[in-house]
């Protein structure tokens, strides 16, 4: 843990104030997201989990503080992240292959006049191999169910190689068994690059992250996995159970009533 915490941040945010028409979401809020993390953000809606995202990704412009991606601004590392936003616009009748879809992930640091080089079709179909869609490269994108969509979302992030994946509620409308495929993919992907995730889901972000941070205008991080008191009162102003691999585990305090009932 010494020698990980000793290597330089990919992404830092000091004393980061940000938020939209004068009124902040994010308030005071510091993060060091290291080489090999992978961290669930959870948090109630209006929290600020999107937020931050954006404003890593240099699409949000901070009102206060510090904001580095790569040692440089979020603009000009942008190019060394994958991006996964939380839904994506679809007209599921417009004629685009699950292939082309891809390839647009290529366009984000080159821009659209641009021309595609030789070895861009290996770039996306390595993608399309690193999240096993290969054999629907050349469906229409409409034609897929939500959560194979979803993997063609995170093959369009991974084009460019990036050295950094966010990802902004990536099992939102996916049936359980999917989500879990996704959850599995993501792991494997922790094996070569760094990822930030935010999440409503607190079992999945228990069960398949390295570390968990509570946002809610602040951000309650410690840069491990544990889920204390006071980060959740902080977020959600009352304890709560989180259900791990469909177990229930009690991992904080339990409600006064409940202790009463036990007692009685």
């Amino acid at each position: 843990m010494k020698e990980k915490r000793s290597q330089a941040p990919l992404i830092q945010t000091k004393r980061l104030w940000a938020g939209y028409d004068a009124e902040p979401v994010l308030e005071d809020v510091n993060l060091e997201v290291l080489p090999g993390d992978f961290i669930g953000l959870i948090g109630p809606n209006g929290g600020g989990k999107t937020t931050l995202l954006k404003v890593i990704m240099g699409l949000l412009e901070p009102s206060r503080g510090k904001v580095h991606v790569m040692g440089k601004t979020p603009q000009q590392g942008r190019c060394h992240i994958g991006y996964v936003p939380q839904q994506v616009a679809l007209d599921r009748d417009f004629p685009i292959s699950v292939w082309d879809v891809v390839k647009m992930g290529l366009l984000g640091c080159r821009g659209i006049l641009q021309k595609t080089r030789s070895e861009d079709d290996e770039l996306i179909m390595e993608s399309l191999r690193q999240v096993d869609i290969v054999n629907l490269r050349n469906r229409p994108i409409g034609d897929l169910s939500v959560g194979q969509r979803q993997r063609v979302y995170i093959a369009r992030a991974l084009a460019t190689r990036p050295l950094i994946l966010l990802l902004d509620e990536p099992t939102a409308s996916i049936d359980p068994l999917a989500s879990q495929s996704i959850y599995e993919l993501l792991h494997t992907l922790n094996e070569t690059m760094t990822i930030v995730m935010v999440s409503h889901n607190m079992d999945a972000v228990s069960s398949h992250v390295k570390s968990i941070g509570c946002i809610n205008r602040k951000l309650y991080y410690h840069g491990t996995k544990e889920i204390t008191d006071e980060m959740v009162n902080a977020i959600y102003n009352c304890p709560i159970d989180l259900i791990a691999h469909g177990v229930p585990h009690r991992v904080l305090a339990p409600h006064a009533h409940e202790e009463r009932e036990k007692h009685a």
